[in-house]
């Protein structure tokens, strides 16, 4: 399958990787189609997703058992009305049910909006008239189910009488849900009673639906809006990123040379559906490498669980955020067996070297950074050919032409830092976005006379690798010294005392701006004058003395946005007030 839509599978070093891999995109492809009832033709009796939850339900699907449920579901959304470029939210968390709807929504040609189940009533409304969203498909959670009737009535209340555009309500059933239990009336119980659009129960209507749906014919260009993302970004509304039908081909390089699937393995991402890193790591690549997917539907991280999870079923290959990988490093990793797992993987956020070097010791295994947005695909990595440098990137991925900026647009030199630019005059990476939905203006302020501005600010060092500084906005400016928030958070972090932490500027009347550090402390741990002057001694010792933070203000939360990134516009604008 991979060998169809490749120029070649293997290289020889990491220099013949970047110069000579390709990707070939076919007119018209469409990922359901093209691969997966294809997959299901060619190796329909092997297994494509393994699920499981924490209370001990589990489910193992083939490729022949997915096409025929994508099959089913989009008879069902095609019987309710549904046609090409119609926008449907997905509030699905990690229910098995999520990859066969997502799948029946390219067979229709419609727009998925894949939505985390963290959605306040506010969010729902904002993107369902941003999107003009037709659909809502949810889990038969109770507070969801009464977060949408909420959505509803505020909308028809917006427009003064019935929406637009929402026009269809349906939930799927998850595996301890009793058969006959009515959960749209319990929803609905009091206030949001008066919503109109009646609850569809999709998975029994899935079930009594023909299981065989024809392709339609020319139901896209590879042009067409496949997926819509709202992206949390930590200022302003969110944005909506719009990826084409040829999005899917980006991820072969996600799966294959940094996540590393292997070919019949089994791969687990920690993610939710709602956030653009499902579709890195758990859909797209994963089956264009023939590997299955595993689930784990949890609705609380426990490390132990989840160390157990991937000792039981044998992963082969797993990704999950820094976070994830510094709650594992405290648990005793010797007991589980992790014989089968051979390749690990670290997003979301620069790697803690601290981190690296324990997990590595424990378990043998180099983790693998990466940088990537959600308006892209893998941008920068280390790849198989390279040697790890905890905290580090990595370097540029085959066919984006990175360059690192400064102010007045001229390269920076090694060891300076700049901001992180895709150069696209000569050429677009595969999967890189379409721009800004329904926003040519924001589109065009991020992304003109051939150059995509990240935001994101980075510095690169001898050997090619590139490390992270923070965001653009981000960067403290003191003294004539420029300091990024992430290494000096690193320092904190690697404190026992010290479970969170922002790093931000303050005005100071001489300096300019000095660093304040924003902690919350490990369980056990009491703010002290003394513990604050330990922790800045701390900073000066493992980094630059000038970094050290000045101010250390101690807190039990850190504001975040709902994707749970940290929000430091927020502590910068309270402390100007």
């Amino acid at each position: 399958m991979l060998n169809r839509f490749v120029s070649r599978p293997d290289f020889d070093s990491y220099e013949d990787f970047y110069n000579n891999f390709s990707v070939n995109i076919p007119d018209n492809f469409n990922f359901a189609y093209d691969v997966m009832d294809e997959l299901a033709k060619i190796r329909g009796g092997d297994q494509a997703l393994v699920w499981c939850d924490e209370d001990g339900a589990e489910a193992v699907f083939t490729y022949g058992e997915i096409k025929k449920l994508s099959d089913q579901a989009a008879n069902v959304l095609h019987d309710a009305g549904f046609r090409k470029g119609d926008p449907v939210m997905l509030i699905l968390k990690r229910r098995w049910q999520y990859w066969p709807i997502v799948l029946a929504l390219h067979k229709i040609g419609a727009v998925g909006i894949p939505a985390t189940h963290l959605l306040t009533t506010k969010d729902i409304v904002y993107r369902c008239q941003a999107a003009d969203v037709a659909g809502i498909i949810c889990v038969d959670d109770e507070q969801i189910l009464r977060k949408v009737d909420e959505a509803e009535i505020k909308l028809k209340k917006d427009s003064k009488g019935e929406t637009s555009f929402l026009r269809y309500k349906a939930f799927v059933r998850s595996a301890h849900t009793p058969p006959d239990l009515d959960v749209a009336a319990r929803a609905a119980q009091g206030k949001t009673a008066e919503a109109s659009i009646p609850w569809a129960d999709f998975s029994g209507l899935q079930q009594k639906a023909s299981a065989n749906f024809a392709r339609i014919p020319q139901v896209n260009t590879n042009d067409d809006i496949m997926l819509l993302y709202f992206t949390s970004g930590t200022t302003g509304m969110p944005k909506m990123v719009r990826h084409n039908f040829a999005y899917p081909l980006g991820h072969i390089v996600t799966a294959k040379y940094w996540l590393r699937v292997e070919d019949g393995g089994l791969h687990l991402t920690v993610a939710e559906t709602g956030w653009a890193k499902a579709a890195w790591g758990k859909l797209y690549g994963q089956w264009l490498c023939g590997s299955a997917i595993f689930v784990y539907d949890f609705d609380r991280f426990v490390p132990a669980a989840m160390l157990e999870i991937i000792s039981k079923y044998r992963v082969t290959s797993f990704c999950a955020p820094p976070t994830i990988y510094r709650f594992f490093i405290k648990e005793k990793l010797s007991k589980y067996d992790f014989s089968a797992l051979k390749y690990c993987s670290v997003a979301g956020e620069p790697l803690n070297p601290e981190i690296y070097e324990q997990f590595l010791e424990a378990t043998g295994i180099k983790l693998r950074e990466c940088y990537g947005q959600t308006e892209l695909t893998v941008t920068l990595c280390t790849y198989p050919w390279l040697e790890p440098k905890p905290g580090s990137m990595g370097k540029p991925s085959p066919g984006y032409d990175i360059d690192l900026l400064r102010d007045d647009g001229s390269s920076c030199d090694m060891g300076e830092e700049g901001q992180i630019v895709v150069r696209t005059d000569k050429r677009q990476p595969a999967g890189i976005f379409g721009g800004y939905y329904r926003d040519e203006e924001l589109t065009q302020t991020v992304w003109h006379d051939g150059i995509y501005y990240t935001g994101d600010m980075a510095w690169r060092d001898e050997d090619g690798y590139y490390w992270f500084v923070g965001r653009a906005d981000d960067v403290i400016k003191s003294s004539g010294y420029r300091i990024g928030p992430f290494e000096v958070e690193s320092a904190l972090l690697e404190h026992p005392s010290v479970l969170e932490c922002a790093v931000t500027g303050v005005p100071d009347p001489d300096r300019g701006t000095i660093v304040k550090a924003t902690v919350v402390l490990a369980k056990g741990w009491i703010p002290s004058e003394g513990l604050k002057q330990e922790l800045q001694n701390h900073v000066k010792k493992t980094t630059a003395p000038y970094k050290y933070p000045r101010i250390v203000d101690f807190v039990t939360e850190l504001p975040k946005t709902i994707s749970g990134k940290i929000r430091r516009v927020q502590i910068r604008e309270e402390d100007v007030r």
